[in-house]
């Protein structure tokens, strides 16, 4: 199978299919920082970058802003000092795709790319 970072979202509509359990199950462990949170609105991934001031994490949402206009699929991103936190999760069918794995997989390639 090819890194989850290296792969591209494909367009969904309303009736694209969930990632089935035995999907989550098999990538998860591909993005083993992330959560997988199960909310009234449905299935999300989550994870929390940390750095060391609030310049640092306003330039890494803005990096992740524009991967996620390249890819046509945007995240929830809540910038902090010293903190972003990013969901993603694919809302035409309120649940986790494929997508949001490739996308947590590019985010965290794009973390690991930070001046430290």
């Amino acid at each position: 199978m090819t890194s989850l970072a290296h792969q591209v979202c494909t367009a969904c509509r309303k009736d694209s299919p969930a990632a089935t359990d035995l999907e989550v199950e098999q990538l998860l462990p591909e993005i083993s920082n992330w959560s997988l949170e199960t909310k009234a609105s449905g299935r999300q991934l989550s994870r929390v970058y940390r750095f060391k001031n609030f310049l640092d994490a306003l330039r890494f949402t803005e990096t992740v802003g524009a991967m996620s206009e390249s890819e046509g699929h945007h995240p929830r991103i809540v910038t902090e000092w010293g903190r972003a936190s990013i969901t993603w999760r694919t809302h035409s069918i309120k649940d986790v795709h494929r997508n949001d794995f490739i996308m947590a997989a590019k985010t965290d390639q794009l973390f690991l790319q930070q001046p430290t």
